[in-house]
């Protein structure tokens, strides 16, 4: 084998293996020139990676913390919008209840206790709201549903009204049914739980709820045609309940904004981690940023020099054909 045959194959050799390199540089200028990054991080910032990195883990843990407080606002909403709801289906019902039991009208009367069962139903519903596998309003006991079955409610106080002695007696039980420990309201109406854990959660016996739930079911067995109407002090029973309706309303509408103070301190909080989120970023691209008209400059010449290889190696891969031939 002649000199000028060994040189040829030392050379295509060499050139395979810059090819090679070639190849490997172009995928690595190719990916910056599309992300606008180095894609050898250690490389590019030799001692300032720990500073880099260090700025890529505040970036990152903005990014969970962002998740938390998107998830805690989305809860509060959804509690909002119920109680929404429940002020919308209760609107004019106390004051349509108080002006027919004043005049004791009994048409009225019997249209406010319908529209009253009606709110009833829509609230203990709007209170059964969950995110995800979460019952918003059950307390700790978030797996439970809160109310399963509004009937029962209607049922026991209509049976209190029915075997009350009076209508003070009738009050008296309502208010152990409602507010004892072992009254029907925790033991067979309410299903989730007396404690809430998150500071931001509200379950349904909290008071205002629970005073607001306890007004609409007596309004709503309050008709002129149930066992209430029976009883001595009837009229003023309803009149005071409808009182009470308003005061209850007004307790929702506190609730609401002590939630209000709640979803005002998470918004400020997500505009914080913007503001932290845009001055770390800024920070990671001076680091890290590659020119992307550069890498693209850069791309195109290594592309020329890969071709001119490609070329160079064939015709030395002709040439030593040739000597070998000759």
């Amino acid at each position: 084998m002649s000199n000028l045959s060994i040189s040829a194959g030392l050379l295509t050799a060499s050139l395979s293996q810059n090819v090679s390199e070639l190849r490997s540089r172009i995928s690595t200028t190719s990916t910056e020139a599309t992300t606008g990054r180095y894609e050898d991080l250690t490389l590019h910032l030799s001692g300032r990676i720990g500073k880099a990195m260090l700025s890529q883990k505040a970036v990152d843990d903005i990014g969970s913390d962002r998740q938390i407080l998107t998830l805690r606002s989305s809860r509060l909403s959804l509690i909002q919008n119920s109680l929404t709801t429940i002020q919308d289906s209760t609107s004019g019902i106390a004051a349509r209840m108080l002006s027919a039991a004043v005049g004791e009208h009994k048409t009225e009367t019997a249209t406010a206790a319908r529209d009253a069962k009606a709110a009833l139903t829509s609230t203990l519903s709007s209170l059964n709201a969950r995110y995800g596998d979460r019952f918003l309003f059950a307390g700790d006991a978030t797996a439970s549903q809160p109310f399963p079955d509004p009937a029962r409610l209607l049922s026991d106080i209509e049976q209190i009204a029915q075997t009350a002695t009076s209508a003070a007696d009738f009050q008296a039980q309502v208010d152990t049914y409602f507010t004892s420990p072992t009254g029907g309201w925790l033991q067979d109406v309410y299903q989730g739980s007396t404690t809430t854990s998150d500071p931001e959660g509200v379950n349904a016996n909290h008071d205002a709820i629970r005073s607001l739930v306890t007004d609409l079911v007596i309004l709503a067995v309050g008709g002129p045609d149930g066992g209430l109407s029976r009883l001595d002090g009837y009229s003023q029973l309803l009149q005071d309940t409808s009182l009470s309706l308003s005061s209850s309303e007004t307790d929702i509408t506190n609730l609401r904004a002590d939630l209000g103070v709640f979803e005002e301190r998470i918004a400020n909080e997500l505009t914080s981690l913007d503001t932290q989120e845009t001055i770390l970023v800024a920070s990671f691209n001076q680091l890290t940023a590659r020119d992307q008209y550069e890498a693209a400059t850069e791309l195109q010449a290594l592309e020329a020099t890969l071709e001119a290889s490609y070329l160079l190696t064939a015709r030395l891969s002709q040439l030593s054909l040739l000597n070998y031939l000759g």
